[in-house]
Order: structure tokens, then sequence, then C-alpha cells
């Protein structure tokens, strides 16, 4: 009864959280804090959601890394750089407030100060992802390098989790070995599983049953997670699985934010010491950006990516689990980050919100800081003759641009802000840059003849996308016809307003195209059919 009470509640704060405009997690968190307050405190039931949410978050980390995109200078090098500098500054700062004397930070060890800014060093995968899937970026290369970062920073805290605790494997452990030459095996069950409930049972049993053999050899179940989501990071079904776990993920890690609030401490005194960190965010993302201008990002894309990082992390939050669970640092000290938090999302998700109106309100100032050469993905791009753009190369544009290039020629060309995706293309043998259409910059690193650009189809999967898009495009004078897809008809007519000429709701074509064609094949059947003009109803 307790757990269904606990949830209950998490719901109604985690829904008013998001009509606020902030993740859900804010509200969990609050949750916590609440009903230990009213008496209540964490089960045996929520303990366990709480950790299986975190076993299955290190499981689709696995299955998500890509060596290729954390290779990158400014990933593994901006997120090293910043994690040792944050840490540097931090402890420097909490040990002068306990040279100070005061509360929390006086009764602190050297050792203590270190783990607790280690924490602070993190930011959330959770909210990061979360915004870039909303306004459409997660595959724009601020998107993909903040979420290479993030990756960085999940395998250092793995690796923390892992030497915390106090266990030495045993010689079993060696037969763990032995999952590298069964990786075919566990591809072939994964393959074999099709697309529904038994990917998702082979998903929880692979990672939930590998975890707890790992347990029994004396390694941390948690890395065992990773490690079993590695060997299969590489299977294009990795995605599709990664994507299925997701909302299981997501369902434990509530009784995870849960139990950091019924672990209690919420006083006035952790509030004032959780409003004192809050001040170190201004550091963490003014340290990011001034680290991606110097790693030879453009300013938009180093601004647009420290914004998508300034908040704390919910593995800070593990880690900080581990270290007062074996006595490393008090109580308190789970309650003050969980409320630095919850309070750094509340900042975070306007300013990310407002974050492209921000960055033209200060595009002259953060200019400044860019170094050159710039890396190539930001380059000056020269496209050629072009009569017609398609922005957004997924199935619908590709399918588009085929049609278009057998009506005009190799005067078409295709944009889409993932570089993978334009690669295929380009090996496919079809004109394809990669670029964000929603990045003003990127209009004007494109030399275009507006005389011989005609038509622009705008095929992005996101609404969101398809506007900001336009409103660029006008603000560049371009004479000529703009198209875009919908998948709703209050979307056609936004387009429209926005100076969309030609709008089509993409179900709704789908559709009558299908029976276009089926039609083509099939009317002679229909020949002796008599035509009653009307439907009766019997």
């Amino acid at each position: 009864m307790t757990e269904i009470l606990a949830i209950t509640a998490a719901f109604l704060l985690g829904l008013g959280a998001r009509q606020a405009g902030l993740p859900p997690m804010v509200g969990y968190l609050v949750t916590g804090f609440l009903l230990f307050a009213l008496g209540m405190r964490s089960t045996p039931g929520l303990d366990l959601f709480a950790q299986l949410g975190i076993t299955l978050l290190l499981f689709i980390i696995g299955l998500k890394l890509r060596l290729r995109n954390l290779l990158m200078p400014q990933v593994w090098a901006v997120a090293s750089l910043h994690m040792v500098a944050i840490v540097l500054f931090a402890s420097i700062g909490f040990y002068a407030l306990g040279l100070a004397g005061l509360m929390f930070f006086s009764q602190l060890e050297f050792t203590s100060i270190l783990l607790a800014t280690f924490a602070l060093s993190f930011s959330s995968t959770v909210f990061a992802v979360k915004v870039l899937e909303d306004s459409g970026d997660i595959s724009a290369l601020y998107g993909r390098i903040a979420i290479g970062v993030l990756i960085v920073q999940d395998i250092i805290a793995v690796v923390f989790l892992a030497l915390s605790v106090d266990k030495i494997p045993t010689p079993w452990a060696l037969l763990l070995l032995g999952l590298i030459p069964l990786r075919p095996l566990l591809t072939l069950a994964m393959e074999k599983a099709g697309h529904g409930e038994l990917l998702v049972l082979f998903g929880l049993s692979l990672a939930l049953g590998g975890a707890t053999v790992f347990e029994m050899v004396g390694i941390k179940g948690d890395l065992g997670a990773l490690i079993l989501g590695l060997l299969l990071a590489t299977h294009p079904k990795s995605e599709e699985l990664a994507r299925h776990l997701l909302s299981f993920k997501d369902l434990f890690l509530v009784g995870f934010f849960l139990t950091i609030g019924l672990a209690g401490g919420l006083t006035a005194q952790t509030v004032g010491i959780a409003l004192l960190l809050v001040l170190l965010l201004p550091l963490k993302t003014g340290l990011f950006f001034w680290l991606f201008s110097r790693f030879r990002l453009r300013a938009r894309t180093a601004f647009l990516g420290s914004l998508s990082l300034a908040n704390y992390s919910e593995f800070g939050l593990i880690v900080a689990a581990i270290a007062v669970s074996s006595g490393w640092l008090g109580n308190d000290w789970l309650a003050i980050i969980a409320i630095a938090l919850a309070l750094s999302f509340i900042l975070a998700a306007p300013l990310n919100t407002a974050a492209n109106r921000l960055y033209s309100r200060y595009r002259e100032k953060l200019l400044r800081a860019e170094t050159r050469p710039r890396i190539p993905e930001e380059a000056d791009i020269k496209p050629g003759d072009t009569a017609v753009m398609i922005l957004g190369m997924g199935r619908v544009g590709s399918g588009a641009y085929e049609c278009m290039r057998a009506r005009l020629g190799n005067v078409v060309l295709g944009i889409d802000q993932d570089d993978q995706t334009a690669q295929d293309h380009l090996s496919a043998g079809r004109r394809v840059i990669a670029g964000s259409a929603t990045d003003p910059e990127f209009w004007e690193r494109m030399n275009l003849d507006k005389n011989i650009l005609k038509l622009i189809l705008l095929a992005m999967p996101s609404h969101h996308e398809n506007l900001a898009a336009v409103r660029q495009i006008r603000k560049l004078d371009y004479p000529g016809r703009i198209a875009a897809i919908a998948k709703y008809d209050d979307e056609v007519e936004r387009l429209k307003q926005a100076g969309v000429d030609y709008a089509v709701n993409l179900y709704a074509e789908a559709g009558s195209g299908f029976a276009d064609d089926v039609w083509q094949e099939t009317a002679v059947l229909f020949n002796d059919v008599p035509d009653t003009g009307s439907v009766k109803a019997s």
C-alpha cells in the first residue's frame, strides 16, 4: 500500500512539474521530501525499484555507446578537462567555506570534499536528452557533442561505482570472459525475439540476470549491465532494444528519486546549502562554453551545448548515494545534492527553451570567444547549382529526393543534421550535406544562388524544426516556394501562417497516395461494380 501511495503521489507531482515546463523527475524528488515530512520512510519495494532503474540505465548506456562519437577531442577532452577543473575549483571553494565555519562544510574531510564536488561535476543525461528531443536537435552537432560528453561522464561514474564496492572478485569471475565468444548467440537471440514483448523480455533478462551473475562472482552488477550492453552496441537492433527498455528504465528510476527524498534531510539548513551550490552552475556552464570554443566549435554550437549541460545530474545522486552508504559523506549531503539537482532543473528548463533567442541577443559578444580554424563540420559550404533543396533526409525526404531528381536531374540537394545519415546518402550517390536547418549560421555558411533555387521542401520529422527552418529561410529574402509536411491538421495551419506556400498532412497524403497506387493496379477489377451513389445504413 505504501508503494502505491508513493507512486500515485509521484505521478501527480510529476504531472504538475511537466505542466510547469520542468522534467517530471523534479516532481518525483519533491514527492519523496513531502512524504518523508509526513512520516513515510523508504520500503524494500521502492529500494528494489531504485536498483532496477540504475541497472537498466547503465545497460541502455552500454547499448547506445558508439566509440567513434567519443573520439572527438570536443567530447573526451572537454569532458575530462571540465570535470577536473570543476572538482578543483569547487574543492577550493568548499575548503574555504569550511575554514569560515559554515555548517556542513566545516565537517568535511579532504576525501569527503573531493567526493561531494565529484558528484556535482556531472550533468544530467536524462535532462539533456529530453531537451534535445523536444527541440529536435538530438542529431545536430551540438546535440551529439553534448550527449558524447555525458557518456564520457557516465563511464567515469561507472568506473567509480565499480571501484567503490569493497569486493574482491572470485576466481569464477574469469569465466565472464566467455561472454565475448557468446556474443553471436546473444545477437541471434535478439534477432529471433522480433519486435514485441519478446524483445523486451530479452533485454530485461540480459540486463537484470546478467547483473546478478556479475554480483555472484564479486563484481558490481551495474558494471556488468554496462558491459552486456556494450556487447550488443554495434548490432543494428540495439537502438530498437534501447527504445523498448526506455519506459521501463524511466519507471524504475521513479523509485530511485523517491528513495532520495525519503532518505530525509529536508531542512532550512540543507535548502540553504543547496541554494549556495546552485551558484556553481554559472561556473560549470561558462567553463563548458570556454572549452568548446577553445576546441574550435562555433559560438552557437558551444553556447547551445553548454546550456544543455547546465545542470546537476541524477548520476551525481547515485555517486552521492554510494558515498553516503559507505560512510564517506554524511546523510545530509544526499538531501543537499538532491535539492540542488531539482533547483538546477528548474533554472535550466526555461534557459534551454529560450536558448536560440538568448544566442541571438548576445551573438556579437559570444562570437568574440570563437577560435579559428573551425572544425570541418562547421566550415563554409559550397553546394553548387541547386534548384530544389530538401531539408530532412529520412524516409520522406529520401523519397522526395528520388522523385525530384528523376524529373530535374542533378540539381537537387539534400540537407540532414545527422553526419552519418549524410554520409550514407553520399555513399548511395546522392547530393547530401550535413547541417542544421534551424541554425541561422548554417544559412550564412551556405553559398546559395537564390536565382537558381526555386523550391525548398521541409521534410524533417519535428514540427518545431520545420517551423524554425521556415523562419530562418524567410529572413534570407528567399523568393521561391516552400513546401512542408505535418502530422496534424493544426500543424498544417501553423506552417502556412509561418510562410509555407504548400503544407500537407503526411498521414492523409500517405493514405490517398496508397489508394491511388493500388487503384492504378486494380481498377480493372471494379468495372462491373455498380455505382450506388450513396451508402445506406441497414
